[in-house]
Parts: structure tokens; sequence; C-alpha cells
């Protein structure tokens, strides 16, 4: 339970004189969810507890000898590799489909050759060096499979994790975390519906002098995203219009260091001049959601891999993420927020279109928002109208 002083100053705060402020439930549930992307983060394994069932998990990418040990010692049973499917038909060289009740993850045996550092990371890490000295044999996928490969993924860490059933009393003997599995599946729907304004401040762009940025942050107290306020589009929502909004997940290398392999910064900056010049005004939202929702280290694991030849959706299955990870749920949020709830949405992905409206923002029109190839990022362009739908021209 949280505590709130209400003690004048200068004067020693006692028990009695600390009113007790209960969290809110949705509140507690994200914030032991982000504990445990964290503990994830730095090696230390993880309790995921179900209805009838505990899995004690750590991170491949992650794991050294001190979390192995931890889940060795608190295991009631033989440690497993759960592994997102794309990236497990990668390592066993053959598609892998799998029924329902896997939980769309898949298991592998892990005899004790496989069981160190080095090998859980290159069965991790399609970009990692190979060290495997055996073919890993496919078993029973545990319980609570799902809610792991989540967990890893909310992390931003690869889709792979070492596996074991446990009881919450040998996890608390450990000093080790633990989680409702339910509460991990839940976040990314309960963060964006917690999310709420926390700063705001005047600040002229370059290319739209009359500019606000307002931060939002969900109830985790985790990264913020942005919404970029061009002109005046709350008043035009109030007057029944509908101004411009274009949904842009952050992309480092494209915004802040102009990367010719995308086409991000001159979509970027283009929004936001148009946004200027249209009479109604518009909303950048700027999402922290870079590449695609699989995060700075994994879209630069699969530039390594698009650089092998993949294209950059089978570069994110590779690493066992799915074409395109993002919450849109955090855009509806965010425009409601500001008072706007019809838009023109500037894009040419119509998932764009299909996730707001899902979300119940009203979308009367789109408007295309397409740049030309540079020489470097005529593939990537290609792959977006060819494999991802995206509306770009001939």
């Amino acid at each position: 339970m949280e505590r709130q002083t209400m003690t004048p100053p200068g004067q020693l705060a006692t028990d009695e004189t600390l009113p007790v402020v209960t969290a809110e439930p949705a509140a507690l549930a994200l914030r032991a969810v982000h504990r445990a992307m964290a503990e994830l983060r730095r090696g230390t394994p993880v309790l995921l507890r179900g209805a009838d069932a505990c899995l004690l998990v750590v991170a491949a990418e992650t794991a050294g000898a001190r979390g192995l040990a931890d889940l060795a010692s608190a295991a009631l049973g033989a440690p497993v590799l759960l592994l997102a499917p794309a990236r497990a038909a990668a390592v066993l060289h053959r598609p892998v489909p799998h029924a329902v009740d896997d939980e769309g993850a898949v298991a592998l045996r892990l005899p004790p050759a496989l069981l160190a550092p080095e090998a859980l990371r290159s069965l991790a890490d399609p970009t990692a060096e190979r060290l495997l000295p055996e073919a890993p044999e496919r078993v029973a996928v545990p319980a609570l499979a799902q809610a792991a490969i989540a967990l890893a993924k909310l992390g931003r860490l690869l889709p792979a994790l070492v596996a074991a059933p446990a009881t919450e009393a040998g996890a608390d003997r450990r000093g080790l975390l633990t989680v409702q599995a339910a509460d991990v599946l839940a976040y990314p729907t309960t963060a964006a519906t917690t999310l709420t304004r926390v700063a705001e401040a005047r600040v002229p762009l370059e290319d739209a002098p009359e500019a606000r940025i307002v931060a939002f942050r969900a109830a985790d107290g985790g990264i913020e995203h942005l919404a970029i306020l061009v002109g005046d589009p709350e008043r035009t929502a109030a007057e029944g219009g509908a101004p411009l909004v274009r949904a842009h997940s952050e992309c480092f290398t494209g915004d802040l260091l102009g990367s010719l392999r995308c086409d991000c910064g001159p979509q970027l900056r283009g929004a936001i001049a148009r946004m200027a010049q249209d009479p109604a005004g518009g909303v950048l939202l700027y999402l922290a959601q870079e590449g695609r929702g699989i995060g700075l280290v994994n879209k630069l694991r699969a530039y390594t891999l698009q650089d092998g030849g993949l294209d950059t959706l089978d570069a994110n299955r590779a690493l066992g993420y799915g074409a395109d990870e993002r919450n849109f749920l955090v855009a509806a949020t965010m425009l409601r927020a500001v008072g706007v709830e019809r838009v023109r949405l500037l894009t040419n992905n119509p998932d764009k279109i299909a996730g707001l409206s899902a979300c119940g923002i009203a979308v009367q029109g789109r408007e295309a928002h397409a740049f030309d190839p540079n020489g470097v990022n005529d593939g990537y362009l290609k792959t977006k109208a060819r494999r991802f739908g995206h509306l770009l021209p001939e």
C-alpha cells in the first residue's frame, strides 16, 4: 500500500500520522508487470502465477550463471526453452505447426550442453554466433507459456525464455518476483487506458511555429508517449471538424539520425509541415513503439538480418516477433485526451485506419503521405506495399 504524508514541515511522521492510501488495482498490476520486465532484462528469473500453475522464467538473451542457478534451485522439474513459433522454425530448420493449446509458443528440451549463457543466446538471437552442439528436441509446452512470451516482448527482449515449473513458496525463498500471468496478458490494454497528461509546453518548431507538446504517461510510470499539437486542432474538434492526425512510431535512426534505410524522418517532418499549412491544424502522436513495437535493439538486429537478405517482415519473424506489434489503443486514448475523436488520418497504412476505427476514433478520410525512394530504402518501400499492404504509388 502507498502512504501519503500529511505531517507539518519540521515534524517527524509516525505511523499514526500517515493515512493509508490504497493504489488502484490497475496501477498495482501495471507496476508488478513493469518490475517483472526489469527483472528479465537484468537476467533474473520471474515467477508467473496462473490459476492452476506457476512457471519460473528467465530471458535466454540475458540469463547468466547466477540467473540460471536461481532458476535451477527453485525449479520443480527440468527446464525447457520457450520460443515464439517463428523463431523455433528458424532454430529447428523446419516448419513448426502448433495447436491452440500450445499458447503461441514452442518448447524445446534443454540438455546440459545447452544450459549455458552462450548457447542460450545463440538459440534466442539469429544474429549471434552459432554455438549449438546439437539440435534441440521439441517437447510439450508448459502452462503459462503465452504469458512468458508476452512478458519478454513487453521488455523488448527476444521472445525466448528458459522455463520450469515452480512454486510461489520456492520463488519467495530466493527473493524472486512473482507476477500474475493474467496481468501480463492484460498489460498492453491496461497501460493504454491509464495514460494521463503529465506535462505540456509550447515548443515552436522549424516548420510549425505554433506547436505544443503534450506528454502522456501510464500508471506504471513507464516510458512517455508524446502528442505534438500543431495550430489549434482542439478548437477544430470542438467545432465538429476533423484535424489532420498522424500516428507516428518513434524511429531513433530515421527521425534523429537521418537514416536512409526507412522513410520515417521525411514522414515525421513532412507531417508537421502539412499540419502547419492546414487551417484545421493537426495532431502528431509520437508513440514509443520503435520498430513497429519491437524496440530499438531488436530493430538493429533486424537490420543485420536484412543485410543478410531478409526483408523487413521476415527479419522481424526470424527474431520471434510478429510483422507489427504496435498497440493502436495508445493513440486512441491520447486523441480522446486532447478532445479529438474525428480525424483525417495522414497515413499509407490501412491497418492504422482499421486500428483507430476499432478503438472508436472516427476516421473521416485518409490523406496520402508518401515520399520518393532514396536509392537505399527502395526495397523497404516495396516490402511495405507488397507485404504490409501500404497504399504507395507504383
